[in-house]
C-alpha cells in the first residue's frame, strides 16, 4: 500500500503556480522504449505492454491537483516510478516522491519509511527555519529561470528534523530535490516579465508586494513531480549545533549541550558536567573547584587529586591534560579498591564515563568535561575519537570563558578597589588607546601618558566622629573589667572547693591588672593581660573544669561571655563599633546618593572614604571635562551645596542617634582653597594626589585642620553641632556668608563666630567660620533643598 504523508509546510499559502501532479515525462520514458526504434531493446516489449496499460488513465498523463487520486491509482504510479526506486537501493536511500513546494510525499524507500515509523504518529514533515513569504519567493526565482531563463540562484539547504523514538533522539537531515520531472507554463493571467521587471526584482527580495505583482498567485502551472533525497547530517549538524551554543552564554547552556550531545552518540539519558579548576600547588596536587556544573563536584571543594583519583587518571587528566575514557565504572571500582572518585560516580549512577581537560592558556585554569552514559561500555575509548572535530570548539569555549572569568575579577578589583570616577575616565581612556596605538606601530620604549588635570579646584569636607578614640579605649576598658571580674569569680569559687595557695596568688594577680586598666590603659596593656590569662589562667580552668564539683558552670559562665572568634569580651567594644559602622555606612549611602545628583549640574571628580566619619575630596575644572566648557558659577554652586550636604549630613547623624547602641556624634569641617592646583593620578598607589611642591600645602592643612585650636585657647576648632569653615583669605569667608545666610533663611544654619586658629606646623594665617547647625524636627532625607534652587541663590 503506498504511503502518502502531508507536509505542514505552507499548507495555506498562496503560491504563484497551481501544482498538478503528472507522470507525463516518465510516461514519454516507457513510450521511448516502446517505440520501434527501441525494437532490439530487452525492455522494449514491457515497455509496450505498460504504455498500452497506462493511457486507460490519462488523468495521471495530463496531471491532476486532487491529491486523493495519489491513493486511487497507487498501484499504477507504482509501476510508473519502479524505475526510479530500484530495489537493491531501497534500504539504504532515503527518498521519496514529492509534489514541489508542497512537500506531500508518496512513493518511499524502505529505508525512509522506517525512519517515518520511528518518528511517531504525531510527527508531520516540517522544513526547518522556513520564513514566511520564502516559498512563494523561491517559486519565482523557479519560474524566472525555467521560464525566461535568469539564472538566479536562491537555492538553499533543507533539513528535516525527524525524531527517532527508538533511541530518544532527534535525527538531521538534509534534502536534495531533482526537478528533471517537472514543467512550469504560464497562464493568460501570468504578466510577461521584462528585463526591467526583472531588475526591480533584484533590488526588492523582502518585499512580497512587488513579487506577488509580478507573479500573481496562481499564473503560472507547475506540472509533474520531483524527487526527493535525504542524507543523515546529524553529526555534522551537532556540531555546528555545539559551536553555535559555545559562542553563546546563558542559564540553559549545558542543558543544551547535554542534548547536542544525546544525538551525537545517540545515548538518550547521555549526562554532561563540567568543573573549572585552579591547582594551587603542583607539588602537592592541592586543586580548588572554581566553577561547576559537574556530575562529580561542587563549586569550592578544595582537595589534592592523588587522593581522590587514582594516579593513573591524576596524572593523565591533570599533568599530561590527556583525554581518558573509562568503559566500565565497576570494573574501575575494583581496580582502585573503591576510591573517591568511583564512589561519587557510583552515587551518580554512572555506568561509563569520558573525561576530557582543556586547559585555558591565560590564567593556568583547567576546565574537565564529563560526558557519562548510565550503562557500562556505551563510552569508550573507541567512539571518544568521534569529539576530536569539536574538542576545538570546547577549546574555544574554555578560553573565553577564563576571560570571561578574569574580566569579572578585573572589573569586581575596578569597582571596589581602584574603580574610576566617570568623571574621568575619559581621560584615561584616551591614554590607554594612545598607548596601544604606539605599540601597534612599534614605537620603542613607550610608555602610559602620566595623567594629570591641570587647574581644577579643590573642595574637601569630612562629618568626623567625636572624641571616638577615647570612647573606643572607655569601651575596650569596661570589656577588660568585665573580663577580669568575670576571672576572679571562678578563681574564688575554685578557692572555696580547693585550698591550692595559687588559686589566691592568680587572684592577686588578676585583681592587680584589674586595678592597672581601671587607672586607665596604656599602649599594650590589653595584648599583655590577654597573653597572662591565655598562658596562666586558662590551664587553670581547665584543671577547675575537670575537677566538676559545681566548678564547671562557673567555668562555663566565663566562657559563654566571650567573643567566639576573638576570645575576649567584646560587648561594650561591639556596641561602640556597631554603631560607628552603622553611622558610617548611613552616612556614606546619603553622600554618594546626593553627589550622583550633582553631577547632573556639572561632572567633578569625587571621591569619598570611611574613617571614624566620613570625609570626601572633589575637584572641578576646565580639564576634568571633555565636551562640556566650565564657567565659575558651577564651583560657587558646588561650594554651595557642599555647605547644604554637610547641614544634611549633620541632620543624618543628629537622626541616627536614638536609632544605634552607642550614642555618637559628629563634628563637620569644610576646608576652602582659594587657588586652583595640578591632581596627577599616582600609577603606584592607583589614586589621585595634588601635584607640584606648593600645592602639598593643601594636603598639610587637610591632614591637621580637625585638631587645630582657636587661636589663644585650648578650644578644638570641631565640636558637635557645629559646622567649621576654614580660609585664608577673607573673599572666601565673604562668599560663604552669602551661601549661610542663604541657609539661616531656610532654617539649616543659626549664629555665625568668627575665629582665628593658631598655627599649624608649616601653616600658619588660617581663619574660620565656625556655625551653629539647627536641627530639623522631622528632617526627611528624600526632601531637601533641590538644585534649582540652590542655582538661583547664585545667581540672585
Amino acid at each position: 500500500m503506498m504511503r502518502i504523508v502531508n507536509s505542514t509546510i505552507n499548507k495555506d499559502a498562496e503560491l504563484p503556480l497551481q501544482l498538478s501532479v503528472s507522470f507525463k515525462k516518465v510516461f514519454s520514458m516507457f513510450e521511448k522504449y516502446a517505440s520501434e526504434e527501441q525494437v532490439g531493446s530487452p525492455y522494449h516489449k514491457s515497455a509496450k505492454d505498460l504504455v498500452k496499460e497506462l493511457r486507460k488513465y490519462p488523468e495521471l498523463i495530463e496531471g491532476f491537483s486532487d491529491l486523493s487520486l495519489l491513493k486511487k491509482y497507487e498501484e499504477q504510479i507504482q509501476i510508473l516510478l519502479d524505475p526510479l526506486f530500484p530495489e537493491p537501493l531501497l534500504g539504504n536511500e532515503i527518498k521519496a516522491a514529492t509534489i514541489p513546494f508542497s512537500f506531500t510525499s508518496f512513493m518511499f524507500t524502505d529505508r525512509f519509511e522506517n525512519i517515518l515509523d520511528n518518528a511517531g504518529d504525531e510527527y508531520e514533515m516540517f522544513v526547518r527555519n522556513m520564513e514566511d513569504d520564502m516559498m512563494y519567493i523561491m517559486a519565482c526565482t523557479y519560474i524566472l529561470n525555467l521560464c525566461y531563463g535568469y539564472n538566479i540562484d536562491l537555492k538553499r539547504p533543507f533539513f528535516f528534523d525527524i525524531p527517532d523514538q527508538n533511541l530518544g533522539v532527534t535525527k538531521h537531515y538534509r534534502a536534495a530535490f531533482n526537478g528533471d520531472f517537472m514543467e512550469v507554463t504560464p497562464t493568460e493571467n501570468a504578466p510577461k516579465i521584462t528585463e526591467e521587471d526583472y531588475r526591480e526584482l533584484l533590488d526588492n527580495f523582502d518585499n512580497i508586494d512587488v513579487w506577488k505583482e509580478k507573479f500573481p498567485p496562481n499564473s503560472y502551472i507547475l506540472s509533474g513531480f520531483g524527487l526527493m533525497n535525504l542524507f543523515d547530517v546529524t553529526a555534522d549538524e551537532t556540531i555546528s549545533s555545539i559551536r553555535t551554543n559555545l559562542l553563546k552564554s546563558g542559564d540553559n547552556l549545558t542543558e543544551e549541550l547535554q542534548n547536542n550531545l544525546r544525538e551525537f552518540y545517540n545515548i538518550k539519558d547521555l549526562m554532561l558536567g563540567f568543573s573549572l579548576f585552579n591547582i594551587e600547588d603542583e607539588e602537592a596536587d592541592r586543586t580548588v573547584v572554581k566553577m561547576a556544573e559537574s556530575l562529580i563536584f561542587t563549586q569550592g571543594n578544595d582537595f589534592v587529586c592523588s587522593d581522590f583519583f587514582c594516579n593513573h587518571i591524576t596524572r593523565r587528566i591533570f599533568k599530561s591534560n590527556e583525554t581518558i575514557a573509562l568503559s566500565d565504572v565497576e570494573k574501575y571500582g575494583k581496580n582502585t579498591h573503591q576510591n573517591s572518585f568511583y564512589k561519587a560516580l557510583k552515587k551518580k549512577g554512572v555506568g561509563s564515563i569520558i573525561l576530557i581537560p582543556l586547559k585555558a592558556s591565560n590564567n593556568g585554569f583547567l576546565a574537565v568535561l564529563e560526558i557519562a552514559s548510565p550503562r557500562p561500555y556505551e563510552l569508550n575509548s573507541i567512539n571518544q575519537n568521534k569529539l576530536k572535530d569539536i574538542l576545538p570548539a570546547f577549546e574555544a569555549a574554555v578560553e573565553r570563558a577564563s576571560e570571561e572569568h578574569q574580566n569579572i575579577i578585573e572589573a569586581t578589583i575596578q569597582e571596589h578597589y581602584t574603580s574610576l570616577h566617570d568623571s574621568v575616565k575619559w581621560r584615561f581612556i584616551d591614554a590607554a588607546e594612545k598607548y596601544q596605538n604606539e605599540l601597534q606601530s612599534g614605537i620603542e620604549d613607550t610608555k602610559p601618558d602620566q595623567i594629570v588635570f591641570e587647574d581644577v579646584h579643590p573642595l574637601y569636607g569630612q562629618a568626623d566622629i567625636k572624641g571616638s578614640s577615647t570612647a573606643r579605649n572607655e569601651a575596650i576598658k569596661e570589656d577588660l573589667t568585665t573580663q577580669l571580674t568575670l576571672a576572679i569569680s571562678v578563681l574564688d569559687k575554685a578557692c572555696e572547693t580547693e585550698k591550692l595557695p595559687i588559686y589566691k596568688e592568680l587572684m592577686f594577680r588578676v585583681e592587680e591588672y584589674l586595678s592597672n586598666v581601671k587607672g586607665g590603659l596604656n599602649a599594650g596593656d590589653e595584648i599583655g593581660i590577654l597573653d597572662f590569662l591565655k598562658r596562666d589562667i586558662y590551664p587553670v580552668f581547665k584543671h577547675i573544669r575537670d575537677l566538676g564539683k559545681g566548678l564547671s558552670k562557673e567555668v562555663d559562665v566565663y566562657m559563654d561571655r566571650l567573643d567566639p572568634v576573638l576570645h575576649v569580651v567584646y560587648e561594650k567594644r561591639k556596641a561602640y563599633e556597631d554603631s560607628v559602622s552603622m553611622l558610617n555606612d548611613k552616612l556614606a549611602k546619603f553622600i554618594d546618593k546626593k553627589q550622583t545628583e550633582a553631577q547632573e549640574m556639572f561632572p567633578h571628580y569625587f571621591e569619598r572614604y570611611k574613617t571614624d566619619g566620613v570625609e570626601h575630596d572633589m575637584y572641578i575644572g576646565q580639564s576634568l571635562v571633555k565636551n562640556k566648557t566650565f564657567d565659575p558659577i558651577y564651583l560657587y554652586n558646588l561650594r554651595l551645596w557642599q555647605l547644604q550636604l554637610m547641614c544634611e549630613m549633620e541632620n543624618v547623624a543628629n537622626t541616627m542617634r536614638s536609632c544605634i547602641p552607642h550614642d555618637l556624634q559628629v563634628a563637620s569641617l569644610i576646608l576652602v582653597h582659594s587657588n586652583p592646583l595640578a591632581i596627577k593620578f599616582r600609577m603606584d598607589e592607583k589614586q589621585f594626589d595634588v601635584d607640584g611642591a606648593y600645592n602639598i600645602r593643601y594636603e598639610i592643612i587637610k591632614k591637621r585642620i580637625d585638631k587645630a585650636h582657636i587661636k589663644g585657647t585650648d578650644e578644638r576648632l570641631t565640636i558637635p553641632g557645629k559646622i567649621s569653615i576654614v580660609y585664608s583669605q577673607d573673599k572666601d569667608a565673604d562668599e560663604y556668608l552669602k551661601y549661610i545666610k542663604y541657609l539661616q533663611s531656610k532654617n539649616f544654619l543659626g549664629k555665625v563666630e568668627k575665629l582665628e586658629l593658631e598655627d599649624l606646623q608649616g601653616v600658619s594665617g588660617l581663619k574660620a567660620l565656625r556655625i551653629e547647625v539647627v536641627y530639623q524636627k522631622d528632617f526627611d532625607e528624600k526632601n531637601t533643598i533641590t538644585f534649582q534652587d540652590l542655582i538661583e541663590e547664585i545667581k540672585s
